[in-house]
């Protein structure tokens, strides 16, 4: 595929992006999706499912194949750009390296939810982000099961299906999605009790992208995360964020893609949610 936006190779910045490269994007990340990921839902077999780090970390032959294309599609269209995929990643842990680099890189978990994906669930969705200089610039969040497609450029609002996301603004209600529970370790799990105590939960999020979905919309207030892998976060922050939200982690700091952020954190509807939330998590709120 040739460079079809016409952005020039080796940079991009958050002004270059327009709704000529959403839309191409847009394009790239259904034709995958129909291509390698939907037509395997519900129709895996046990040979193309493997285990990464335990039963619960797994990669499919969708994932593998997803990310291949989408790899091959993005820097494609965009010369001069690298890739750092989730499964890519997962080979060479170095990858990750290129997030401090000065080329634009296209972040992307081919199928975020794969264990519920395996289950034959529809809470999985594709995430790419487009990062430069460490801070996502455009983001694609699709969820085919669920006919849901949102993206956000910065500085230029987030969308789903077409329409103009907000972060909600009820005062009196805090609806919290949790992560997974499954990588909890006996601190975490303080913490997630901290929550549950103070607000209404829900207790697992399958895929992080629709976990930062639901707060864009503003059908939940925030979500708590307890890793920072970027595919998984990047594409959604910058969702959140056009959307009216933030994110804090426990030292007081935004989430930073390139890694090397104090855990656990949140994306939230707002500032006083999100320190709301950190003081949860810490016990800062029960020392009061």
């Amino acid at each position: 595929m040739g460079n079809e936006v016409g952005t020039p190779a080796g940079g991009v910045d958050a002004q270059d992006v327009d709704g000529e490269l959403l839309a191409a994007v847009e394009r790239i990340v259904r034709a995958v999706v129909a291509e390698e990921v939907v037509p395997r839902w519900r129709r895996l077999a046990a040979s193309d499912i493997a285990e990464k780090n335990g039963p619960h970390d797994l990669v499919t032959t969708a994932d593998r194949a997803a990310e291949a294309q989408l790899a091959q599609r993005l820097t494609a269209l965009l010369p001069g750009s690298v890739v750092v995929g989730e499964e890519a990643v997962s080979a060479d842990p170095g990858l990750l390296d290129l997030l401090r680099g000065d080329a634009p890189v296209w972040v992307v978990d081919p199928v975020d939810g794969t264990a519920a994906f395996v289950r034959g669930e529809t809470g999985f969705s594709t995430l790419v982000s487009l990062v430069r200089g460490g801070r996502p610039i455009a983001s694609w969040t699709y969820a085919p099961q669920r006919g849901q497609f949102a993206t956000a450029r910065r500085g230029g609002g987030a969308h789903l299906n077409g329409e103009r996301l907000r972060t909600a603004t009820d005062p009196g209600r805090l609806r919290l999605w949790i992560s997974n529970p499954v990588f909890r370790t006996p601190a975490e799990q303080t913490a997630v009790a901290r929550l549950a105590a103070a607000a209404e939960t829900v207790p697992c999020v399958t895929s992080a992208g629709l976990g930062y979905l639901e707060v864009a919309r503003g059908d939940a207030d925030g979500v708590a995360f307890f890793w920072e892998a970027p595919w998984d976060h990047s594409a959604g922050l910058l969702l959140v964020q056009e959307a009216g939200g933030t994110s804090r982690t426990t030292a007081g700091q935004p989430f930073q893609v390139a890694g090397g952020n104090a855990l656990p954190f949140t994306v939230a509807r707002d500032v006083a949610t999100a320190d709301r939330v950190i003081d949860l998590l810490t016990g800062a709120e029960e020392d009061r």
